[in-house]
């Protein structure tokens, strides 16, 4: 199994309800596809670089996993009609040798 990291950002005037749900849902879309996950870091609110979406602020989650690439693709799936991820990154951990 690969090591991956997905990186996402949540439109900063959720509620925390709504936000919680919404990480737990996208947390449910990786383990439904055969992930396991090793870290969920909840990073918070912290400034864009940029402006996205019209927003100048976002919430910050990272998550380290391993599985194939199943997960990932459902997530970028499902993270792709969700309006409330305003922007996300999967990416695959090289394994040191």
């Amino acid at each position: 199994m690969r090591q991956y990291e997905i990186m996402y950002i949540i439109r900063p005037d959720m509620e925390e309800e709504a936000q919680t749900s919404l990480i737990e849902r996208f947390n449910n879309v990786l383990t439904d596809n055969g992930a396991e996950i090793d870290k969920v870091d909840e990073m918070g609110k912290q400034r864009l670089a940029y402006e996205i979406k019209d927003y100048r602020d976002g919430y910050y989650v990272v998550i380290k996993f391993s599985g194939d690439e199943n997960p990932v693709n459902e997530f970028d799936r499902q993270a792709k009609f969700s309006d409330d991820i305003i922007r996300h990154m999967a990416i695959r951990v090289d394994d040191e040798q």
